[in-house]
């Protein structure tokens, strides 16, 4: 809990650098510097001083692990040492190391600063706060660019509307955060390398378990929640030995459950992680990783851009154990309430995972080719007269609908509360660029952003059915990480997935459906089953037309 210093001594405290030994904290009417107001928690960390906002306070930059430059690039995260006197928290810290945002792309940002010394984060605090749900935001991005401190993510409004304590935080991204090599596998006492991500995340959260209660949240009610690469980061959470007990809820927001790499070997079609990591070396062209730890980062962002390497999990038997199905099918995932959904868009704002569409008869050829007895099944829910709409809607449902249900499912299997969603919500500035309920979409509602949000991101109109809609989701999302139960004043009851399957559809008013893509799901559910019993195939986007041939039809995908 924040303890408050007296008006009149507080200065003196800060002059003489005082302010951690007194176990008091600045009040938040106390004006400090210029119009600013700031207040100041002793927390076990050390003595942050953040700034008041209207309800809120809000620490931001706030170091969590030691730079991971030099020596420490790619090694797992070193905790923050705790310091003496008062450190400042008004500011942002650097996003960590990225490429550049795409010039035109709706999802370009203006990130200040970005460093290798960014394992920072935030935290937003309503005023009054004690024993306060807390929600852990982790951003997406493909795991390769993002940051905590994008406006979107900005939680002074969900804090201070819901009373949760909202974090959001930062991890090491691309090559910096899931290069697995050899030379790095023999430095580890576990003779493992890559997921340097996850373990930034798991530190992430460690540090909210020994430090939030200082802030008045309840370490013993935490949410993890994200939405693409972040949601997929919330499932290797979920599945990762390394990760119990931390936290208590999930929310997964167009999540991938896709197949991963195993650090050495080959599974489902994946060569090794290792094998990938010698490759990258070599497009370096460094001789050693020692000469790879001397580059710029910057210049090795910029190299794996360019050679196609691509960032994620990596079987190492250790954080990650399996493929996630694996672990979700034996019930040894964390045993927690999750939300999940997807969007109905998904793939509208993501069209580079499509290839190029064919016509109407060349699309059923190859449907029917690489698909065999379940091409009639298919071709019934995806059809051929609309070559593209059939492909942008069966991308989206094979990568984020099958996810997001097979989540819901499987908790529900497990005997946990879980609550599917389907936004199908859209207005003018999006309807003119095509791109109805795009990938990311309801982020600004849940956070109540969505007003903020700078362009080129389509502009919501501020209307009564927009703020409608976005203090439902607010409120839905809140109740959950509050108390493990979606509601919002006014609006329907959100049921439990259950057995009818049932998912809450978010168009223009929030609306329970019962079975809402429940056949979708189980086609999809056997194309995967499939490949994972054949072994030596991934699943990811290389579905519909460009789908390798089914394997057979085994008893168990029945």
């Amino acid at each position: 809990m924040q303890r408050h210093c007296s008006e009149g001594l507080l200065p003196l405290l800060l002059a003489a650098g005082l302010i951690g030994q007194t176990g008091c904290v600045a009040p938040s009417e106390t004006r400090l510097a210029s119009s600013e107001q700031s207040i100041v928690v002793d927390a076990p960390v050390g003595t942050l001083k953040g700034e008041a906002l209207d309800g809120v306070t809000v620490y931001r930059g706030v170091p969590f692990a030691l730079a991971p430059t030099g020596e420490r690039r790619w090694v797992p995260p070193e905790p923050f040492p705790d310091w003496k006197g008062v450190r400042q928290a008004e500011e942002f810290g650097p996003a960590c190391v990225q490429p550049p945002s795409r010039p035109g792309s709706i999802y370009q940002w203006d990130l200040p600063s970005v460093s290798e010394d960014c394992l920072n984060l935030n935290v937003w605090v309503p005023d009054g706060a004690e024993d306060a749900p807390v929600f852990v935001w982790i951003h997406g991005g493909s795991l390769v660019t993002g940051a905590g401190s994008q406006s979107m993510y900005d939680g002074e409004k969900l804090a201070r509307e819901s009373g949760l304590i909202v974090v959001t935080v930062n991890y090491r991204l691309g090559v910096l955060g899931y290069l697995a090599h050899p030379e790095l596998s023999e430095e580890s006492a576990q003779n493992i390398s890559g997921n340097y991500g996850l373990k930034d995340q798991v530190a992430a959260l460690k540090w909210v378990e020994r430090n939030i209660e200082a802030f008045g949240g309840n370490p013993d009610n935490v949410t993890i929640a994200g939405e693409s690469a972040g949601a997929l980061s919330v499932m290797f959470l979920m599945v990762s030995p390394e990760a119990r007990g931390l936290f208590d809820k999930a929310i997964a927001e167009s999540a991938y459950m896709v197949s991963m790499a195993p650090l050495r070997g080959s599974v489902n079609g994946h060569p090794s992680a290792e094998s990938a990591g010698l490759e990258f070396q070599e497009k370096a062209k460094a001789d050693s990783l020692a000469e790879l730890r001397d580059m710029d980062a910057e210049k090795l962002v910029e190299i794996a851009g360019k050679s196609g390497f691509t960032p994620f999990g990596v079987i190492d038997d250790v954080w990650l154990t399996e493929q996630m199905p694996e672990t979700f099918d034996k019930g040894e995932q964390a045993q927690v309430p999750i939300l999940a959904g997807f969007n109905e868009g998904e793939i509208r704002s993501l069209r580079f995972l499509l290839p190029p569409v064919p016509d109407s008869e060349d699309y059923e050829a190859a449907i029917r080719a690489s698909h065999g007895a379940l091409a009639d099944r298919f071709l019934d829910m995806y059809p051929a007269d609309k070559p593209e709409v059939s492909m942008l809607a069966t991308t989206r449902d094979a990568m984020y609908g099958w996810t997001a249900e097979r989540l819901a499912a499987s908790q529900s299997a497990a005997g946990h509360p879980s609550y599917f969603y389907f936004f199908d919500h859209s207005y003018p500035a999006a309807d003119k660029w095509g791109l109805r309920a795009f990938h990311a979409m309801e982020i600004p509602y849940v956070f109540g952003t969505l007003f903020d949000v700078p362009e080129p991101w389509p502009q919501a109109p501020r209307t009564d059915k927009e703020r409608k809609l976005m203090s439902a989701m607010m409120s839905y999302w809140a109740s959950f990480a509050r108390d493990g139960v979606p509601s919002a004043p006014g609006q329907a009851e959100w049921p439990s997935y259950g057995e009818d399957a049932t998912g809450m559809v978010f168009a223009d008013t929030p609306k329970a459906w019962p079975g809402l893509a429940r056949s979708r799901f189980e086609l999809h559910e056997t194309i995967v089953c499939r490949r994972r019993a054949d072994g030596t195939l991934q699943w990811n986007w290389n579905v519909g037309i460009i789908s390798p041939p089914l394997p057979p039809e085994v008893p168990q995908c029945n």
